[in-house]
C-alpha cells in the first residue's frame, strides 16, 4: 500500500528536523549516518531506560528570575558557597584547589545553541559548594521563556549584542557585587563576547576572568563541518529560507522529527563528540537536551551565527585572565577558531583537548574543570600556593 500524502509529508518533515537536529550541535547540512542493526523497539527501551537511569542534569540550585530589557523572563539557578555535603566538597576542594580556600566570587556559566544550563553539569558538580556559581538558560532555551521579539507575526531573529544583554539581566539579578569569572560555550561564548564588547566599564571594575570553550569569534561561515564545501554552500544559501518555512509549521516538524529519532541521535552523537567510548547515558543526555529545542527557535537563533563576529573587541579582555579551550576534532566551532581567539589574547591559555569534540565539557569533563580551577587560581578567586614547589594540599 502507498503511503497517504499527508503521512508522507509529516515523514519528510521529520527527516528535515532530523538534519535541522544537527543545527543543534551547529551543523548546518545532512550526513549519511551508518543504520543501527538493533530493533527499533529495542532502541526504544535502551532510551528509556537511559532516561531513567542518567543521573544527568539533575543537579538544582536557588532558582531566581531576570527580565531582558524586552520583557523576556530569563531564569537562573544559583549554588552558594557550603552547599552540599561537607566531607565530600572537602574532597573536591583538595583535588581542584589544594586546599586552599576559593575567595568570594560568582563564576556565571554561559551555555550553547539549543542546550541549555544542565549542559555545564559536570563542571557544576566539581564547583558545588567550593565557589559560588549561577547557571542560567538563554532565552527561549530551558526554562527561560521564549524571547518576547522572537514571539507573533513581527518577530525578529536573536543577534548577539541581544544575547551579550541578556547576559547583563542575569548578572544584574544574580550577581549585582562582587568579582566575576565569566565562562561560555560556543553560543554562551559568544554572548561573553558581546556582553563584553558593549559593557567594557563593568568589565574592567568587575570581571576577574573570562574562559572560552568551544566557541568562536567569527567566520563561521567559513565551517564545512566535515562536509564537502560545495554541498554545505550549497545548503547554506537555501537554509534561511527552509528554516523559516518549517520554523511556520513547528508541530508538522517536530512530530517528524521524533518518528526518526535514530537518525537524529547518529548525527547529534557525530556533532557532539570525537571520542568512541563516550557514556550512553551522557550521549543520550545531549541528545535529551538538543530534542527538546523546537524548530522556531533554532530557526529564530541560526542567522545571528552567519553575522556574528566579535574579533574586533577581544583585544579589550588582553589584561584579563583567559582561557581558550576546544576539542581537537571539534566539527562545530573548530579548534582553528579557539586558536584564532588566543592569537588575539596572547597571555591567554591556549587548551585543545585531545580526542574531543564541540561538547568537551561533557566528552572530557576533568580536562575542562581542571582547566577552569586553573583559571580560578590566576583570576585570584583562589589564593595560589605559599612558596613554589608547594605540594598540593600543603598549607
Amino acid at each position: 500500500m502507498g503511503e497517504s500524502s499527508s503521512g508522507g509529508t509529516w515523514r519528510r518533515a521529520g527527516f528535515a528536523g532530523a538534519a535541522i537536529g544537527v543545527l543543534a550541535a551547529g551543523a548546518a547540512a545532512g550526513v549519511a549516518v551508518e543504520r543501527l542493526t538493533v530493533g527499533r523497539s529495542v532502541r526504544r527501551k535502551a532510551r528509556l531506560a537511559l532516561d531513567s537511569a542518567g543521573p544527568y542534569g539533575g543537579l538544582r540550585g536557588t532558582p531566581g528570575r531576570a527580565l531582558a530589557d524586552d520583557g523576556t523572563v530569563l531564569y537562573y539557578e544559583v549554588d552558594e558557597v557550603g552547599a552540599g555535603d561537607r566531607a565530600e566538597a572537602s574532597a573536591r576542594l583538595r583535588r581542584l584547589f589544594g586546599r586552599r580556600e576559593p575567595a568570594p566570587v560568582t563564576v556565571v556559566f554561559s551555555h550553547g545553541y539549543c542546550l541549555n544550563q544542565d549542559s555545564w553539569h559536570f563542571q557544576r558538580a566539581a564547583l558545588r559548594g567550593l565557589v559560588r556559581t549561577v547557571h542560567w538558560d538563554q532565552r527561549s532555551h530551558g526554562r527561560s521563556g521564549q524571547g518576547v521579539t522572537q514571539a507573533g507575526p513581527d518577530a525578529v531573529p536573536v543577534s548577539i549584542d541581544r544575547l551579550g544583554r541578556d547576559l547583563r539581566a542575569v548578572v544584574d539579578a544574580a550577581a549585582p557585587d562582587g568579582p566575576l569569572v565569566l565562562v561560555g560555550h560556543s553560543m554562551g561564548g559568544m554572548t561573553v563576547m558581546a556582553f563584553a564588547e558593549q559593557y567594557p566599564e563593568l568589565m574592567r571594575e568587575r570581571v576577574a576572568g573570562v574562559a572560552f570553550v568551544g566557541t568562536s569569534a567569527g567566520k563561521l561561515h567559513e565551517v564545512t563541518y566535515g562536509l564537502p564545501v560545495l554541498g554545505v554552500n550549497a545548503v547554506r544559501r537555501i537554509l534561511p529560507g527552509v528554516l523559516r518555512t518549517l520554523g511556520a509549521q513547528a508541530e508538522l516538524v517536530e512530530r517528524g522529527r521524533r518518528a526518526t529519532a535514530d537518525l537524529f541521535a547518529g548525527l547529534v552523537k557525530k556533532y557532539s563528540f570525537a571520542s568512541k567510548d563516550v557514556d550512553p547515558a551522557v550521549a543520550r543526555f545531549a541528545e535529551r537536551m538538543i530534542e527538546s529545542t523546537p524548530i522556531d527557535v533554532v530557526a529564530a537563533f541560526y542567522p545571528a551565527f552567519a553575522e556574528h563576529d566579535k574579533s574586533a573587541s577581544l583585544p579589550a579582555l588582553r589584561d584579563l585572565p583567559v582561557l581558550a579551550l576546544a576539542g581537537d576534532r571539534d566539527l562545530v566551532t573548530p579548534s582553528s577558531h579557539t586558536e584564532a581567539i588566543a592569537a588575539l589574547l596572547p597571555d591567554a591559555e591556549l587548551v585543545i583537548v585531545p580526542d574531543g569534540g564541540h561538547l568537551v565539557m561533557l566528552e572530557h569533563p576533568e580536562a575542562v574543570t581542571d582547566r577552569l580551577a586553573d583559571l580560578l587560581v590566576r583570576a585570584g578567586a583562589v589564593p595560589r600556593p605559599a612558596a613554589a614547589g608547594t605540594e598540593p594540599g600543603e598549607s
